[in-house]
């Protein structure tokens, strides 16, 4: 508020001070325009641009032509919304040529992540649009999945729109936040290998955040999407929204690639316990907030013929 009044030419308006969720998560150093935050569109008569950028999270070295990589990259390159790719590459090994990588219909970019799990949440210039599709790099989905998440995420700019939903709880015999995977109908984050988000939120985990938490972050390689959550839900006080879910995506997803591996590691399980309680002192409290809400496509599972459905594939087997 200081700042404010000192530096008139920097300062925010009135409606950012006054407007959910205030002035404090309005960083006048990203913009002065409220056309390039997410909080302001339904009030300013706007929407977001028609296109997202994806980042890839990339920690295995690029062996070989068949790997999940490969084919989320031909998946989400065929979406009519995506506009580039970007692979921040945080493996061991030396970062592969482009011309180790396979063509695609938009720009694919690769950029040294230098082993820090939180670059993948820095604010590059390179993201120019203000949809951001975070994805591990052996997510599986349809591109008819991208599509549909992207549109619902349309629908609720402010907010993570995606697929692998987790939830907190208070465990009353221990008095610490609890961290759990079971899938029931109820949920407080989504996870970031298959979410969209705006690019705001980036800038918000580079210059908002504290760097003794992206520190930890980093120095355990978990909990940065946790950490994102704790963050989308304090803004905008408000969960995440969960869209369709494909009957084998859950047994797909947790079979494949590395992070199957992290998942069956109970040290993995119980730094992220940790890690809701770091997050939730900083804060203050604890930001997530419980839904139950899941958005489908219309028709979807309905036994009429597939050719009225507009995501044809998303039931297949």
């Amino acid at each position: 508020i200081i700042k404010d009044r000192v530096f008139g030419r920097v300062s925010r308006n009135k409606l950012m001070w006054n407007t959910l969720p205030g002035g404090l998560f309005v960083l006048p150093e990203y913009s002065s325009h409220l056309a390039d935050f997410p909080f302001y569109y339904l009030n300013q008569g706007l929407s977001p641009r028609q296109e997202f950028t994806a980042v890839i999270h990339a920690v295995s070295p690029l062996l070989s032509q068949s790997q999940p990589i490969i084919k989320l990259l031909q998946v989400v390159s065929k979406s009519k919304y995506c506009s580039q790719i970007i692979i921040v590459w945080n493996s061991e090994k030396p970062t592969p040529p482009r011309s180790r990588w396979p063509e695609t219909p938009v720009p694919l970019s690769i950029v040294e992540g230098k082993r820090k799990t939180s670059s993948r949440y820095l604010p590059y210039s390179d993201i120019t649009t203000d949809a951001v599709l975070s994805l591990d790099e052996d997510t599986v989905l349809l591109t008819s999945e991208v599509n549909f998440a992207f549109v619902v995420w349309c629908s609720f700019p402010d907010r993570i729109v995606g697929y692998p939903p987790r939830s907190h709880f208070w465990d009353n015999s221990k008095q610490i936040w609890g961290y759990t995977s079971k899938w029931t109908n109820e949920f407080s984050m989504i996870l970031t290998g298959a979410a969209f988000y705006h690019r705001y939120y980036h800038h918000l985990f580079s210059h908002y955040l504290p760097a003794a938490l992206r520190s930890l972050v980093d120095q355990t390689g978990n909990c940065d999407d946790i950490l994102l959550n704790f963050l989308v839900s304090a803004v905008t006080q408000l969960p995440p929204i969960k869209v369709i879910q494909r009957k084998q995506y859950k047994e797909v997803l947790s079979t494949q690639g590395m992070k199957s591996l992290h998942w069956a590691n109970p040290d993995h399980f119980s730094q992220r316990q940790d890690c809701m309680n770091v997050f939730a002192h900083w804060f203050g409290y604890m930001p997530l907030v419980h839904s139950q809400l899941r958005l489908d496509p219309v028709l979807f599972k309905d036994q009429v013929s597939v050719l009225r459905k507009k995501y044809k594939d998303l039931e297949r087997p």
